[in-house]
């Protein structure tokens, strides 16, 4: 890729937002680094570790490369036998701290992040450097007593000999001889030996070493001589400290140096980690999606070069989502050059960079900020000439600066690239321009170039529409509010507004009546044309919308009755094998009893025979009974037809619903919103089959029973007891006023029995409430006269 067509594009901007997402130096110079790449298997790799870290960070929100740091130069020094301090061997710790937590991040999840845990195969976090490195410093950096042996005995003598040197000068400072010659009866440090501060004026009354003096002369600061060897014991002991100190480092650091090429390798898999995360970020603050990669496939005996280029819903990286109208721009089969036309500021330059800059963010492992199913093709280069380019440096002109740099494309560009020029032939004579661009395009025809061209040319438009292989596009602008709507529009060129925007700017109508008329009737007539088509499109555009968010709340309206008659359909097998379970016991009880009365009986000397007959019956009751309690629901057969390409599947372990986009033996691809996984074909189910209505029933959707909203299904059971009877009934309008509107065949209010007053309001109010079909005492064993159920109008 030529750099000059990198920075048109923009690209390097693009890397700098990915660069800001980095954790640690390392990986954000990997970021800036990034080239885009023609390799399909390469870029597949890079997109996937995209996709990846999205999946992963969505699951693991707070998971970072926390505390990494790019140690190379350090491993490097210390290999050539450098001393590391302190700091830098905490930098080295850290680092292999992260890359040994991450890595276990990725122990057994092959199957789910195969392309991170390639990654983290690199990771090589070096355990005996991290414990050494530990046991020798402390948090803050300080090598603590246990280092060594030797430094743990340096220190026990320095802190008795300190002690020692201490206890002698308080001594001294406590002299009252000596106390009145002293500034302050305090102990200092200079040079590295303690001294107590001394009136200059008595220097000859104290045997001492003078080592400083302050400011004003007024105060030295001396060393009895009584405590010299104290001293000098002291700062032998430091000095030792310090050397062992020293050879506690330089052999932390030649451990370092050892494992050299290992935490290299470390630092370059971390990097590349953390810049799949950084992918990952970029890509959920663009809203973006992972394209789909197409080899170029030129048809057999036709001059199309076979790239694909399909961007749904484009948006430029650079503009707010939030406000920025998205383009379709698609290539169709037959066509590989497009020539857009329309208004000034109507988005046609940013059209152009849209689509380089969104190839080139395919190129390099980035998802794109288009609406999932985009397709494009790994160009071996992209050209661009967008702008003004004029240089007084180099004495060009604009037009000058344009045909210099098309020379330069025309020189390079081969049929698998991509060539985005903006204004093309402007800058000059009009019919000069126009004929230069024509004849500029046929040349890339002919080359067959994948081309995008903006212009204001007629000629260019009449071009496209004769041409094989080159269609229209165009910018939509609106009359009324003079404004562009941003719009792409595929098939149709661009109107010619300049004579209405004129009349609707206030000029003089006598004067637009004559401009008009000098133009030809045949290119009015066009424009009218052009005028009436992009009206009856917009209006097209309009009843899709309509249709679409009508079937949209069809589909929602479906599943909630689906979700709300498999929550009855569950309810009602409950309460049926509640009530086999409880007749089961019952019949136990019976069993029991029917034992105890046969040796009864027989004790007595009675006949058997009619307890025989009915312990018969009694069997075979009990037998049909267990037969139905264990008898399974019949369960629906799910279609046994094959996953293919375009189905629409629920993928079990994600509980999520996506489209298959690439099919092996074993496993696909799916695509779920703005991602993209492989699972494998035992873990689909397709959009008819049980797996996927059980996902589609636990969706919970605003619907209308008929014109109203459908509320969230009530409890069968509604608990009165405790309340007054004003708060009951009000309570239980509520409830009744939810189970109607949710399609509930009954309900159950537990009011107790108590005095029978709460019972008795409640059932006096049903008789008149316009839901209630019918209602009466529960059963013995849901509670009798406590219970009332209530059945109610279908």
């Amino acid at each position: 890729m030529d750099t000059k067509d990198l920075q048109t594009l923009e690209l390097a901007a693009v890397l700098e937002q990915l660069a800001s997402r980095a954790a640690f130096s390392a990986s954000k110079a990997l970021a800036r680094s990034l080239m885009p790449s023609d390799d399909i298997e390469h870029v597949s790799s890079r997109l996937a570790e995209t996709t990846e870290a999205r999946l992963l960070l969505s699951v693991k929100i707070d998971l970072t490369i926390g505390g990494a740091h790019d140690i190379r130069s350090l491993a490097e020094a210390a290999s050539r036998g450098s001393v590391l301090d302190a700091s830098e061997l905490l930098d080295v710790k850290s680092t292999l701290i992260a890359a040994r937590t991450m890595g276990r991040h990725f122990e057994k999840e092959e199957d789910a992040y195969p392309e991170l845990c390639r990654i983290a195969l690199d990771l090589q976090p070096a355990p005996g450097l991290i414990d050494r490195i530990s046991k020798a410093l402390d948090e803050h950096g300080d090598v603590v007593d246990g280092a060594s042996e030797s430094l743990g005995a340096i220190r026990r003598d320095l802190r008795h000999a300190h002690d020692r040197l201490t206890s002698k000068l308080q001594h001294v400072i406590s002299n009252p001889k000596i106390v009145p010659i002293l500034q302050e009866p305090i102990i200092t440090q200079r040079d590295g030996r303690f001294v107590i501060p001394l009136r200059a004026e008595f220097k000859g009354r104290l045997k001492c070493v003078v080592h400083d003096q302050s400011a004003s002369g007024a105060t030295l600061f001396v060393e009895p001589l009584q405590v010299v060897e104290f001293n000098n014991k002291v700062r032998e002991l430091e000095l030792a400290e310090r050397d062992e100190i020293r050879r506690i480092l330089a052999e932390l650091s030649s451990l370092v140096g050892e494992q050299a090429e290992s935490i290299r390798i470390t630092v370059e898999a971390l990097a590349r980690m953390d810049l799949a995360f950084a992918k990952a970020r970029y890509a959920e603050t663009l809203r973006a999606n992972e394209p789909i990669l197409r080899h170029f496939e030129p048809p057999s005996g036709g001059k199309h070069p076979g790239s694909t280029l399909k961007l749904i819903q484009a948006r430029h990286p650079f503009l707010d989502p939030e406000i920025v109208v998205p383009i379709d721009l698609i290539l169709d089969p037959d066509t590989y050059i497009l020539v857009i036309t329309g208004p000034n500021t109507g988005g046609k330059t940013v059209t152009l960079k849209t689509a380089g800059l969104l190839v080139l963010m395919a190129e390099c492992g980035l998802h794109i900020p288009a609406a999932s199913g985009s397709e494009l093709s790994l160009f071996d280069a992209i050209y661009a000439d967008i702008g003004d380019e004029q240089s007084i440096e180099q004495s060009l002109s604009t037009f000058s600066a344009h045909i210099s740099n098309i020379i330069r494309i025309l020189a390079k560009a081969g049929n698998r690239s991509l060539v985005v020029l903006d204004e093309l032939g402007a800058g000059t004579d009009p019919q000069e321009g126009a004929a230069l661009a024509q004849a500029l395009l046929q040349e890339f025809l002919d080359r067959r170039v994948t081309t995008i061209v903006a212009t204001h040319f007629s000629a260019l438009k009449i071009f496209a529409h004769g041409t094989t292989a080159v269609r229209n596009a165009s910018v939509e602008f609106d009359i009324e509010s003079l404004q562009p709507t941003y719009h792409l529009t595929i098939g149709l060129p661009g109107r010619s507004n300049a004579l209405a925007i004129a009349s609707r700017l206030g000029l003089d109508e006598k004067i637009v009546h004559g401009a008009r008329s000098m133009v030809s009737p045949e290119e009015l007539t066009a424009d009218a044309l052009l005028d009436e088509i992009h009206q009856e499109r917009d209006l097209a555009r309009e009843i899709r919308i309509e249709a679409e968010e009508e079937r949209g709340k069809g589909k929602q309206l479906q599943v909630e009755l689906r979700r709300r008659f498999d929550d009855i359909e569950a309810e009602r097998q409950a309460l049926l094998q509640q009530a086999r379970e409880d007749a089961l016991e019952e019949l136990d009880v019976i069993r029991e009893e029917m034992t105890l009365l046969r040796r009864r009986l027989e004790g007595a000397g009675q006949s058997l025979e009619e307890l025989d007959s009915v312990a018969d019956d009694f069997e075979t009751l009990v037998e049909d009974l267990e037969e139905s309690v264990s008898q399974p629901e019949p369960a629906h057969e799910a279609p046994h037809r094959p996953i293919q390409l375009g189905d629409r599947v629920y993928l079990r372990t994600l509980d999520a619903e996506g489209v298959v986009t690439d099919l092996g033996n074993a496993k696909a691809e799916v695509q779920i919103g703005r991602l993209r996984v492989r699972a494998g074909l035992n873990e689909l189910s397709l959009h008819d089959e049980p797996g996927l209505e059980k996902k589609e029933t636990n969706q919970r959707m605003e619907a209308t029973r008929t014109t109203a909203v459908l509320t969230a299904v009530p409890p069968l059971e509604l608990h009165l007891r405790g309340l007054n009877v004003d708060e009951a009934l009000e309570v239980l309008e509520q409830r009744l006023d939810a189970a109607y509107l949710a399609g509930l065949p009954f309900i159950r209010v537990v009011h107790g029995k108590g005095t029978g007053k709460l019972r008795q309001a409640i059932r006096e109010s049903l008789q008149d409430n316009r839901y209630v079909a019918s209602f009466e005492p529960g059963s013995a064993r849901e509670g009798g006269e406590g219970v009332t159920v209530i059945r109610l109008e279908s």
